[in-house]
């Protein structure tokens, strides 16, 4: 049977949201499958609507797993701070077939909003 996924994945609305109060933090995730059997080294690029593209990202999932990222912490891995409530899309390029899923929790609102989605896969 073949690997499940596609090496090329676009998130095109992602927004992170401010942290907020109460139980549920708000936060942006991004969530990868790896069904191969080799580790998948992810390229994540981040473009934004009012200046460059930022590139310097890199994500590994081990073979066989299920690895999430939470942009809120890209900083800690690479320095760069994605801004808070602005519009941004992401571009992840694998060495190997993944499948991501993007989720967003706003509890900016007294009815908070979760939603989660797959991106567009080549």
């Amino acid at each position: 049977m073949a690997n499940i996924g596609k090496k090329v994945w676009i998130l095109p609305d992602c927004e992170l949201p401010p942290v907020g109060e109460g139980v549920a933090k708000g936060h942006e995730s991004v969530i990868i499958v790896n069904d191969t059997d080799k580790d998948a080294v992810i390229d994540v690029k981040l473009f934004f609507t009012d200046k460059d593209a930022y590139e310097d990202i890199q994500w590994t999932v081990k073979a066989g797993r299920v690895r999430c990222f939470r942009t809120n912490n890209i900083e800690d891995m690479c320095g760069f701070k994605v801004p808070l409530e602005t519009q941004y899309a992401m571009k992840l390029t694998s060495n190997c077939e993944i499948v991501v899923q993007y989720g967003r929790l706003d509890n900016t609102q007294p009815n908070l909003a979760f939603y989660t989605t797959l991106g567009f896969a080549q």
